[in-house]
């Protein structure tokens, strides 16, 4: 019988071990980033871990509880002295006993992540939903026996045409001795409200507050969750941070937590919990690096794909995995954050944008807010990279949108050496096309690593792995040296005149960097490497390309890249790749995080609000799953750039070299018919 099978998330690196192996040991063994300093002798608590029990079908494994042992006297005593978030283990004590999923968190993990959904900076008309009034009250009188609410109100009225004003009850619970130590003179934070929703006093200070308050904008994403803290009266982000979906441990993609939802009773309970958890610690995280009190957090807008949405509001994703993809809901909503569990200001307001379809979610929308495809002269493309790839196409004469399931490649996941952006990752690569020898850079260095000082400049950091921009990056220098041809595949050695090719079972690697000298790992992109990117970014151009069938269009006149992703892509080797359709490549542009912006513009400016719910009511929603074509596309794209389309514009500015490394396949990547004998 074979020993238990251990898979770690989110690296996906798997491997048999035999029962009773700890997991740290297992981790180390698979070149896991799982951190420790004591050794593991249950000391430091660096090796934290999650495991997840259920049904996995993506990972082909039942997980059951006695999957790990029991707990240990070590983990109870750490637990009573310092105590260790439910759900935990420490990876030093947790033994192997069963096949077993296992989610190493972030804090975990040596090289912590670097989540690049940083503000951009935009030009907002500043009018939120949250205000400060500064207001003078009638004080009490025996012969006029009002309460004190009712003058407030009246007050707020009477100096700032505020009608209609409510309180919640805990501002009742502290509002007398905050208007008797102000002498009868207050500042109030009001929400505004809107066409359903009256004015609501938020806070009280007494006399003139010369504080803020402030609001967070959150892009939930499958991978990562970022949050921008802004002063509600200036517009200014105080702070930015992200941390990993911890909802990554019951699936990389959404599909597969639509699926543990569906096969596993509470599943969807599970997630919900977790990235609500998560939020909060983010919330809190953010708040401390702002030096600022949770409770000032008065308002959120929140952006999201629809299944995180649901997950999100804890509406089961069940009808999201299945034609016709219904949504609970696809309007935008209004919630308090205590609906959602939120650890902020007990009666702050949560403001989610409206999806525009049963795979095309908030977040494009929040791009659609902040990109204005809608009100562009000329046909842009938009393209949201990410695990699930959003796009619009469109002009001021009307927008199309649709949803492509990229996966997680593009995020260094299913890569051989792939991780996520850490410092000491690989993020951009460089191939001499007559050498064939790679220089590259690393997360955390701007110098190159044939320049002088590079070995000093990643003293600190190692070179880890590769992230998904360096992978890209990797694969189209790779083509455009002849390493690779139309179809993805590697060369051999004696082929492309490089030793650093090497064979790799039936096929071949190419050695980006050997670090096995230096006690370092020895990266290499091999050809499952190729082939994931190839189907991550044949669903992406085929999405694009059926939008643009469906305006009878063959060109665009610019590209915008957008997401944490989209803006570390470099527009020529997407376009070597075939990820885009051909364009000028001067006329591909990154918008960064623009869900972000988006948020962040729906956030400082209530008008944008109802603005995106009207643009979202004229978008035209197509979805792919159910386009005959779209297959079609994507089987034209899987070549690189693609065995269809010539990319004209392409071929003027790039070389890209006639090679053929299998006599089966045609150099334009599509596979010859053999004759029967």
């Amino acid at each position: 019988m074979d020993d238990p099978l251990v898979i770690f998330t989110p690296s996906g690196k798997r491997g048999r071990f035999p029962v009773g192996t700890p997991i740290l040991t297992a981790a180390r063994q698979l070149g896991v980033d799982l951190d420790s300093v004591c050794g593991g002798r249950g000391i430091c608590s660096k090796c934290q871990i999650t495991p997840s029990y259920g049904e996995f079908p993506k990972h082909g494994v039942t997980v059951a509880e006695g999957a790990l042992n029991e707990w240990n006297s070590v983990e109870e005593r750490y637990d009573r002295i310092r105590g260790l978030t439910k759900g935990r283990r420490l990876g030093c004590q947790a033994t192997v006993q069963g096949d077993i999923v296992v989610d190493v968190p972030p804090e975990s993990q040596v090289h912590k992540q670097v989540v690049r959904k940083r503000a951009e900076a935009r030009d907002i008309i500043m009018d939120p939903a949250v205000k400060l009034f500064y207001v003078e009250v009638e004080e009490p009188d025996m012969h006029k026996p009002t309460g004190d609410l009712e003058r407030l109100v009246e007050a707020l009225d009477a100096q700032w045409e505020l009608k209609d004003v409510k309180a919640d009850l805990h501002i009742l619970q502290v509002m007398q001795p905050i208007l008797r130590k102000g002498a009868w003179k207050v500042t109030v934070a009001v929400h505004l409200g809107d066409e359903e929703n009256p004015p609501r006093i938020m806070q009280l200070w007494p006399g003139y507050y010369d504080g803020t308050v402030y609001g967070m904008a959150v892009d939930l994403g499958s991978t990562t969750i970022a949050a921008h803290l802004c002063d509600l009266q200036s517009g200014e982000v105080v702070a930015s941070s992200g941390l990993m979906n911890p909802q990554i441990r019951f699936g990389e993609d959404l599909m597969s937590r639509v699926s543990y939802a569906m096969m596993n009773p509470g599943g969807d309970k599970e997630m919900t919990h977790a990235v609500r958890e998560g939020m909060n610690a983010l919330f809190t995280q953010i708040a401390a690096e702002a030096a600022i009190d949770k409770a000032l957090i008065v308002d959120v807008v929140m952006v999201c794909n629809p299944v995180m949405h649901h997950l999100l509001l804890g509406i089961d994703p069940f009808e999201l995995g299945q034609a016709p993809f219904a949504l609970g809901t696809s309007r935008a909503l209004r919630l308090r954050a205590d609906d959602l569990d939120l650890a902020i200001h007990q009666s702050a307001r949560v403001y989610l944008l409206p999806c525009i379809a049963g795979h095309v979610g908030a977040d494009a929308a929040a791009v659609a807010l902040s990109e204005a495809p809608d009100k562009s002269q000329d046909l842009v493309l938009v393209v949201d990279v990410g695990t699930n790839a959003e796009i619009l196409l469109g002009s001021k004469d009307g927008v199309l949108a649709c949803s492509s399931p990229t996966g997680p490649a593009f995020e260094g996941a299913q890569i051989s050496a792939g991780q996520r952006a850490a410092p000491g990752a690989i993020e951009g690569v460089e191939i001499n096309p007559i050498t064939k020898e790679p220089r590259f850079r690393v997360i955390g260095s701007d110098v190159w690593s044939d320049e002088a000082g590079f070995a000093e400049a990643v003293a600190t950091t190692g070179i880890t792995g590769i992230c998904g921009s360096g992978i890209i990056e990797a694969i189209a220098e790779m083509r455009l040296a002849g390493i690779v041809d139309a179809s993805g595949l590697i060369g051999s050695a004696d082929q492309v005149g490089t030793p650093r090719c090497i064979a790799d079972g039936r096929t071949h690697s190419y050695v980006l960097h050997d670090g096995s000298a230096e006690g370092g790992p020895l990266i290499t992109v091999t050809n499952p490497d190729i082939r994931a990117i190839q189907m991550a970014k044949a669903a992406l151009y085929s999405g694009a390309r059926l939008l643009m069938d469906k305006l009878e269009v063959d060109t665009v006149d610019r590209v915008v890249l957008a997401g944490a992703f989209g803006a570390h892509i470099s527009p020529k080797h997407a376009m070597v790749l075939g990820m885009i359709p051909d364009c000028e490549i001067e006329k591909v542009t990154s918008a960064g995080n623009a869900a972000g912006t988006g948020a962040r513009i729906a956030l400082l400016n209530r008008a944008a609000r109802s603005e995106i719910e009207e643009t979202v009511r004229q978008i035209h929603k197509v979805e792919t799953a159910v386009e005959p074509r779209f297959q079609e596309h994507f089987v034209n794209a899987s070549a690189i750039p693609n065995s269809v389309e010539p990319f004209p514009i392409l071929n003027a500015v790039v070389d890209l070299p006639a090679v053929s490394f299998n006599s089966g396949e045609a150099e334009g990547g599509g596979r010859r018919r053999r004759r029967r004998g």
